[in-house]
């Protein structure tokens, strides 16, 4: 296939561009995502019954402090000011884990299945925006933010599978005897 002249943008095009625009919008986005997640996090973690599970959400609030740094260096990499801007599926979802963790028994292991409930959906929506970001990345040309989204996407893979992991190796299993 023969690529015109019309068809190749450059870098500085791909800059003034409206995806351009709307992957600083993304960003923005995200970065709020993981600074509010940092906060809910503790919350899950004390209220969680299960050491596995209790393990499990430490290490990805670790990860997650990493992660707010490294969308901190995406800015600084496409040259723009790291900047927060509310994300309403965030607040939305951190909202619903914390009704969860009202209206489940402290102390049980169906709590735990639903704050794995809910830390999955969480983890499934990181993964929507990195895998997107990185992808949008690589076609802004932003070889080192790809990196970094990807860095990300990955850990944010493995906290998923984790969750699953606790949820199918005991949680789901206890919480299925305890009565009402």
């Amino acid at each position: 296939m023969k690529t015109t002249t019309a068809q190749i943008a450059t870098t500085d095009e791909l800059k003034d561009s409206a995806l351009n625009e709307l992957f600083i919008d993304e960003l923005k986005d995200i970065y709020w995502a993981e600074k509010h997640l940092a906060k809910a996090l503790p919350k899950m973690i004390k209220g969680a019954t299960s050491a596995e599970l209790k393990t499990a959400i430490e290490n990805h609030l670790k990860e997650t402090e990493n992660h707010i740094t490294r969308v901190e260096a995406v800015f600084k990499a496409i040259g723009e000011k790291a900047v927060a801007v509310k994300c309403e599926a965030m607040a939305g979802l951190l909202k619903e884990a914390e009704e969860l963790l009202g209206e489940t028994e402290k102390g049980t292991m169906t709590r735990d299945v639903a704050i794995i409930s809910a830390a999955q959906k969480v983890e499934h929506y990181e993964i929507a925006s990195y895998g997107t970001m990185s992808t949008l990345a690589n076609v802004l040309g932003y070889a080192e933010a790809v990196e970094l989204l990807e860095a990300n996407l990955a850990e944010e893979k493995n906290a998923d599978s984790l969750l699953t992991q606790v949820a199918e190796n005991t949680v789901n299993s206890a919480a299925s005897s305890e009565k009402k």
